[in-house]
């Protein structure tokens, strides 16, 4: 039996490769819930009496934020929602339902949006919409931007001042190449987690578990006996997106040089904490919806999806 490289005690049952330690499982909990509360700590992600709304999906990543914050934080400040895709064969409502179960048990209100409530279309009607019209708009865009959107809609009609994503540190680094690739200097500056509040209209986000690798969250999910979504969407390999071949491209970086991804993540957060601090981005409101857009967009990305694929009737050009 390996024994557990902090502890010395109990058998290892992970193998943490960015360290190289080989950790039990109590050890394994306790080492990830420290470092996220380092994270919150050292960038003041919340205070005690903030009311923060949890955006979760049913997958993996969920169940570790929801467990996570009702341990740092009272579970009466906490809500969840969840936004339903419209997406056949992925939305499914024994997922749904355990969702529900597990946020309820933990005294965790949870409210379920569709896309289709948003915008009038599911994500499927989109997708075909597109296809019908010769468009190359991956699948994956039009669920980002109406799931984002959904989320900050309910917690900013709820009263909630915060929302926390479960973002994990692959995520975080895949999003902050793209932004680098694309030379996208305000959505580098809105990465950061001490960035300021860009509109009144937006509800903060933070992120607790950025710096917890997604092997470590699928870990985490396995030994809690959680039952996360196990589906995978239709759409993954149509049109793959660029997340998907930097996701690829990172993966194979991280196994060659375990820890590159949580010290690229350090460095961006270093070298960006001055510049955030003085860079101020304005967003623009949407002459259609009225909700928050890109600098230098008189529309904003949901608006133009949806008149593209010919789903929204507008004069506006």
């Amino acid at each position: 039996m390996v024994k557990c490289d902090i502890c010395g005690l109990r058998e290892a049952v992970v193998y943490q490769r960015h360290t190289g330690r080989r950790l039990c499982k109590e050890c394994f909990f306790k080492d990830v819930l420290e470092r996220v509360l380092n994270e919150v700590k050292r960038y003041e992600m919340f205070k005690d009496n903030d009311k923060i709304m949890l955006a979760v999906s049913g997958g993996k990543d969920s169940y570790v934020l929801m467990n996570i914050m009702t341990q740092i934080h009272d579970p009466s400040k906490l809500g969840a929602v969840t936004i339903v895709e419209g997406i056949k064969g992925y939305n499914r409502v024994e997922d749904l339902d355990q969702l529900r179960a597990y946020a309820k048990d933990h005294g965790i209100d949870i409210v379920v949006v569709s896309v289709k409530e948003l915008s009038g279309y599911t994500v499927d009607e989109m997708v075909e919409n597109s296809i019908g019209k010769g468009l190359k708009i991956s699948p994956c865009t039009f669920c980002g931007i109406y799931r984002r959107r959904g989320i900050n809609l309910v917690a900013r009609s709820l009263g909630y001042n915060k929302v926390a994503t479960a973002h994990n540190l692959d995520d975080e680094v895949q999003t902050l190449v793209i932004n680098m690739l694309r030379g996208d200097e305000a959505r580098l500056i809105m990465l950061h987690p001490k960035r300021r509040r860009f509109s009144e209209l937006f509800v903060p986000k933070i992120k607790p578990l950025r710096k917890i690798y997604e092997y470590e969250t699928a870990r985490y999910a396995y030994l809690k006996g959680y039952k996360p979504q196990i589906y995978e969407c239709p759409y993954l390999n149509m049109m793959p997106s660029l997340r998907s071949k930097i996701r690829d491209i990172l993966y194979r970086l991280e196994e060659e040089r375990p820890g590159s991804l949580l010290k690229l993540l350090e460095e961006y957060d270093k070298l960006f904490e001055k510049e955030v601090e003085k860079r101020e981005v304005k967003l623009n409101t949407c002459i259609i919806c009225g909700e928050p857009t890109s600098p230098g967009r008189r529309v904003c990305k949901a608006c133009e999806l949806l008149i593209k694929t010919g789903l929204l009737d507008t004069s506006l050009k």
